[in-house]
């Protein structure tokens, strides 16, 4: 016998139930929904209790979905679809279109940022949310998101894009002030003097993104340069503030390509021994199923990708 909706737990406990189930997570839960994770564990206590039903295998470190879990997801997930439909259909559709990307922090305000900034020229009633973070890859993940920069993970959910981007390469870099001061820098073993500037391991946790990325010991073996480095002048798990540091002449950094573009166009950066280190794996653009219908978000993607295509013909 069916349950009567009389007797059914609360609306909001299967909103809740939606949003752990779509992280595995009650700590991403409680981020989302602004509570804490204890309140989130409690609610989905509660919720199978009242349903008499287990919805979660708890793992020492991980959840997973149980049968009977996934089953109601799919019905919960079309009902709140449906629901925000029905509100959508009475109410007016709103005067200002808003366009909400992610990513890390440096690929949001080094790579993303200026392609904003050209695509307003044409477009100035487009609003944008840029939401950066090097701790909490899961904000791609949430609903209001609509695109996401996102490396080395071509995996998506059914009903998302994924559009390639370029791969990820990686090379030393200075300022033509620094080169000036403390060149010549002409062969990788003229780095054992120079001043290094270096990503800690810290960059990324190891919640948010599974892999470290690039340092000057990876280059080295990479790229086959064998050279005793010396300890880095300065250390920094943000990279932005590393990128300002090599463009006021503080010493060596390791050059991703998307992200200096436009230090190296403006001449603030220069190569150094034309040694590029292209990692295996690479950047893409992730459009969520919500967002697949949405004019302004694919204007904003052609956009991004016919420069992306017109910048690559030119140094082909």
């Amino acid at each position: 016998m069916l349950p009567k909706r009389r007797y059914l737990p609360s609306l909001g406990s299967f909103a809740t139930f939606e949003v752990a189930a779509k992280h595995l997570s009650f700590t991403t839960a409680a981020t989302e929904l602004n509570v804490t994770q204890a309140a989130i564990s409690q609610q989905i206590r509660g919720f199978e209790k009242a349903l008499g039903v287990t919805l979660f295998t708890r793992k020492h470190n991980s959840l997973e979905l149980t049968p009977a879990g996934e089953s109601l997801l799919r019905s919960v997930s079309q009902g709140l679809d449906n629901i925000c439909d029905g509100i959508g259909a009475i109410l007016s559709p709103p005067d200002v279109a808003v366009i909400t990307c992610s990513g890390t922090n440096a690929s949001v305000a080094g790579w993303l940022k200026p392609f904003v900034n050209q695509f307003r020229a044409d477009n100035p009633d487009v609003n944008f949310a840029l939401l950066a973070s090097d701790e909490d890859d899961a904000l791609r993940n949430f609903d209001e998101v609509d695109i996401s920069v996102i490396c080395g993970n071509e995996r998506c959910e059914v009903g998302e894009r994924l559009y390639y981007l370029f791969p990820e390469t990686v090379e030393p870099m200075c300022s033509p002030a620094y080169l000036k001061e403390h060149g010549p820098l002409d062969d990788p073993g003229s780095l054992a003097q120079a001043r290094l500037l270096d990503l800690h391991r810290t960059h990324w946790t190891a919640n948010a993104i599974g892999w470290h990325p690039v340092t000057w010991d990876d280059w080295c073996r990479a790229t086959n340069v064998s050279v005793s480095l010396s300890v880095p002048y300065l250390v920094s798990n943000n990279y932005p503030l590393l990128l300002d540091a090599a463009v006021a002449g503080e010493g060596v950094i390791l050059g991703w390509h998307h992200l200096v573009k436009s230090q190296l166009d403006a001449g603030r950066l220069c190569r150094l021994f034309d040694k590029p280190l292209q990692v295996d794996r690479g950047y893409y653009l992730k459009q969520n199923a919500a967002s697949l219908d949405k004019p302004h978000v694919l204007q904003f993607i052609d956009f991004i990708l016919s420069r992306l295509a017109g910048t690559q013909s030119k140094t082909s």
